[in-house]
């Protein structure tokens, strides 16, 4: 089974939504990284779209911000394929239009 890769669009999207959540909750960088218990540099890691969160670290944020785990990944859709692998859709949140 081949490495599993970080999807660069996918961190972006998450990236922003992050920075976007952590913004409206007025919390800083250096807040958030004391309530989620994570290291310093991880917080601009992942708000800079270099590094993508395990699920761990996905449910620390969010609670930390007090927000479901959702919000963080508003706009990032899985696309089943009928073959072996599917893809990546990116929509602009709940209205239910995509971006290619």
């Amino acid at each position: 089974m081949p490495p599993k890769r970080r999807d660069p669009v996918v961190a972006g999207r998450f990236g922003e939504n992050l920075r976007r959540v952590r913004r409206r909750e007025d919390l800083s960088q250096e807040e958030l990284t004391r309530r989620a218990g994570l290291h310093r540099t991880e917080i601009g890691l992942l708000e800079r779209g270099e590094r993508v969160p395990g699920i761990d670290t996905l449910v620390r944020l969010a609670d930390s911000m007090e927000v479901p785990p959702g919000a963080l990944l508003d706009g990032i859709y899985w696309i089943p394929a009928p073959e072996a692998a599917g893809a990546f859709a990116f929509g602009l949140g709940s209205a239910g239009r995509w971006a290619e």
